[in-house]
């Protein structure tokens, strides 16, 4: 659940970039300035547009491999922690029913001297 929300909250921020650069792009085209420079400011733009996707890409794939991770690290903790309460359980569990029978059994010794006694 939290790895959709911060892909989301990557995605967004990635369109977010794109659509700045890309905004950039159609300004050049607007702009006053002979076609040839703006051909060369574009393709500038371009080189350092794909490296920056290339470093987003990079940086997203480190991110989702950590929260992988850590999910997987989590999961493990979790399954130990439930083993150990199972253990846990199962220990409390014949410890009751020990002490259950030993307080039968020191009735039944109770209820055969009231016997004795009444006659």
């Amino acid at each position: 659940m939290a790895q959709r929300e911060s892909n989301r909250v990557m995605v967004g921020a990635m369109m977010l970039v794109v659509g700045g650069l890309l905004g950039a792009g159609v300004a050049l085209l607007y702009a006053p300035q002979s076609g040839e420079k703006t051909r060369r400011d574009l393709n500038r733009y371009g080189k350092k547009l794909r490296r920056k996707g290339r470093d987003a890409v990079e940086a997203v794939e480190e991110f989702s491999e950590h929260v992988t991770d850590m999910a997987e690290s989590v999961g493990e903790r979790a399954a130990d922690i439930l083993e150990r309460g199972k253990d846990m359980a199962y220990g409390a569990k014949k410890g009751l029913l020990k002490a259950i029978e030993e307080g039968e059994s020191r009735l039944e010794k109770q209820r055969n001297r009231l016997m004795k006694m009444i006659g």
